[in-house]
């Protein structure tokens, strides 16, 4: 039984990781050093979902896929000139805050409520995509917080593999405890799904793909809706980076087991 899924994918785009970050103070709150300078990329785990999103949807006929992402409009627009390229979606942008200083539940009830505004959307045919993680919103929170609000019972996480079943039942591969994973079953949509790796890699450039995909893109990120996140009793008392401690001995003819003990010892203190 083939059902033609409506497939949301939800990510933003963060700081290339090859860049150095350095925390700062604004009138807002915490920040990033020079961030609106800083070069961008979707998030890696985001990423993920998005191909995986793009694969079901190729192998599902009359399926279709959204991306709806919060961050600075303008850098946005930059970010998806590149990934517009890599595989057919409609975006939805919401013009925000897109680092890693925003609280979970402000995050997730601007998604939803841009996620129900999806004209013609159909909640029993819907599978929500997103990263089980992120590289900003490192919260673990969001994608939960965003079913809840959505409704969405049925949620998995720490996604590595989906396979649609004859009977349109979902079996899904999650990671557990221990470097293991477990098989799930769902008898069908609506699903939410946190990926982690998957097993697909990036998909090539495509300029026919990136066309198509513009013509809809632009005027979505023109009418992209302001979103303020309040943050409403969130404090940070100081944020730092992670200080690097190097303590370098040059030692001759010390024996494996020495060196093993020196360790230790050095890790206990």
């Amino acid at each position: 039984m083939s059902i033609a899924y409506q497939i949301i994918v939800c990510g933003s785009i963060v700081p290339d990781p090859l860049q150095t970050l350095e925390p700062a103070s604004s009138p807002t709150g915490p920040a990033l050093k020079n961030e609106m300078m800083l070069p961008a990329v979707l998030d890696p785990w985001a990423s993920h979902a998005l191909y995986e999103a793009a694969n079901l949807a190729k192998t599902t006929p009359g399926s279709k896929v959204w991306l709806v992402s919060l961050g600075p409009k303008a850098k946005l627009q930059q970010v998806m000139m590149s990934v517009a390229q890599k595989v057919p979606f409609e975006l939805v942008a919401l013009d925000g805050p897109s680092g890693g200083f925003t609280e979970a539940s402000d995050v997730a009830a601007a998604l939803a409520e841009a996620i129900l505004a999806i004209p013609g959307l159909d909640r029993s045919r819907m599978l929500v995509f997103g990263g089980w993680e992120s590289a900003s919103r490192g919260a673990g929170a969001t994608m939960q917080m965003l079913g809840e609000r959505l409704g969405i019972v049925d949620q998995f996480q720490g996604v590595d593999e989906l396979k649609v079943q004859s009977d349109g039942a979902l079996e899904i591969l999650e990671r557990i405890e221990g470097g293991r994973h477990q098989v799930s079953r769902c008898a069908g949509a609506p699903a939410l799904l946190g990926w982690a790796t998957g097993n697909l890699p990036e998909p090539k450039n495509n300029p026919q793909v990136g066309m198509a995909n513009m013509r809809l893109m632009m005027p979505a990120l023109q009418k992209a809706k302001a979103v303020k996140l309040a943050g409403e009793g969130l404090a940070f008392a100081s944020v730092s980076l992670p200080r690097q401690m190097r303590q370098t001995r040059i030692v001759k003819d010390q024996s494996a087991d020495a060196i093993a003990r020196e360790i230790v010892e050095w890790i206990k203190k």
